[in-house]
């Protein structure tokens, strides 16, 4: 239990975090990688040099400042992250090395205003930080590892097809080398791959959802190739995997995570809204709703730019016909000569409005700016925010202008 002297102290500094935030977790993670370069196999690069992770930490050291004296209240956050963490195998002896870096990070951004008090204070609160997650994660390992064909860890699987779904966009059916079961998952659940592709120093961890409903003796993950893009660099994994990743490629994956989840015990009618390669957890969704729920009204609602670069296409269109449930809409903003759609440029709200039910459970997923304009529409709806489920591709961000 920490004393009231130092939860006074840890609170007082949340002001500071909120100025300060950002550049005492970039300032950490230079720190940690010049000390442990070896951490470099775990953490995502591209996420680094974006500013998508010191953001990331940034609001969960914040959040932890602001309820020190009610860490139950920032639990769904700790599963959100400890999903991530056990995805990556990472470990209790991690804890101690990322306290003492952000400490140091903190003196270094802060200077005369870290005074020793503080600096004691937040080393006591850390201590008891890192136990709710090593905690939680430890329940994380254990219930991969007990469940039928689960496992800890990374474990060999073979790429057993390749099927290009899109000019962009291409599914990988991943089946395990030891020919053994694999673990069941909940739609909109992701995999994590680890590669280390020729001529890189580290090994690169991606997170890709599952794209397909659970049941099949395999893992389908369905990846668009990152091209360079306004100074942007190419993905290393994604690319790695259109160029170089073939049939018999043997890839190391840890057991499925993550708390973007359909909700299979509503029967309120289900909206699904994707953007580009955000209909991957979207299509297991829809896949699994069909399956498992026949009767429950669905709409699946996807933007990309034009029809070459619309995956899955025919497979929305079959479900559709099979499924007199489900309700489909497609929106380009550049539309081909030859291609057709329902509407041309973005999704609005007088689009919203005519083809969703306002009472439904939403789920979106796609581009940050999309995410953002999906969100804003179904606020100026009313849909109440525990009807409003949504994933980030990377690090969580906010959807908040």
């Amino acid at each position: 239990m920490l004393s009231q002297r130092t939860i006074e102290v840890v609170k007082s500094t949340v002001p500071v975090l909120e100025t300060h935030g950002t550049a005492i977790t970039s300032a950490f993670y230079q720190k940690l990688f010049h000390h442990h370069p070896e951490l470099l196999n775990i953490f995502n690069h591209a996420n680094q040099r974006e500013g998508k992770q010191p953001f990331a930490l940034a609001n969960a050291v914040y959040a932890a400042a602001a309820h020190i004296d009610r860490l139950e209240a920032i639990v769904p956050v700790v599963k959100q992250i400890g999903h991530k963490h056990r995805a990556l195998n990472i470990l209790p002896e991690h804890y101690p090395i990322v306290g003492e870096t952000l400490l140091g990070a903190m003196k270094d951004v802060l200077g005369d205003a870290a005074t020793p008090e503080i600096i004691e204070a937040w080393a006591e609160a850390y201590g008891v930080i890192a136990d709710v997650f090593i905690g939680i994660e430890a329940d994380m390992y254990q219930q991969a590892a007990n469940k039928a064909g689960g496992w800890i860890g990374y474990r060999n699987f073979v790429i057993d097809r390749k099927v290009e779904e899109s000019s962009v966009i291409t599914s990988f059916y991943l089946v395990p080398q030891d020919g053994g079961e694999i673990s069941d998952y909940l739609p909109g659940q992701y995999i994590t791959l680890r590669v280390k592709p020729e001529g890189e120093a580290y090994y690169h961890n991606r997170h890709y959802s599952l794209s397909s409903a659970p049941g099949h003796p395999y893992y389908r993950i369905t990846v668009k190739r990152e091209d360079e893009l306004d100074g942007k660099p190419a993905g290393i994994v994604s690319n790695w995997l259109h160029r170089h990743a073939e049939v018999g490629t043997v890839l190391e994956v840890t057991a499925p995570a993550g708390t973007f989840t359909l909700d299979t015990d509503s029967d309120l009618p289900l909206a699904l809204i994707s953007g580009g390669v955000g209909l991957t957890p979207m299509v297991a969704m829809l896949e699994s709703v069909l399956l498992n729920q026949p009767e429950r009204k669905v709409t699946f609602i996807h933007a990309a730019k034009c029809g070459s670069q619309h995956a899955m296409k025919l497979h929305i269109d079959e479900l559709a016909s099979k499924h007199p449930q489900l309700s489909t809409y497609v929106i380009y903003e550049q539309p081909e000569t030859e291609d057709t759609c329902h509407q041309t440029g973005y999704i609005d709200l007088e689009f919203l409005r005519k083809t969703v039910d306002p009472k439904a459970d939403f789920y979106f997923c796609g581009p940050v700016p999309f995410m953002r304009a999906v969100n804003g529409h179904l606020k100026s709806m009313e849909v109440p925010a525990d009807r409003i489920h949504y994933e980030f591709f990377g690090p969580a961000g906010t959807l908040e202008s």
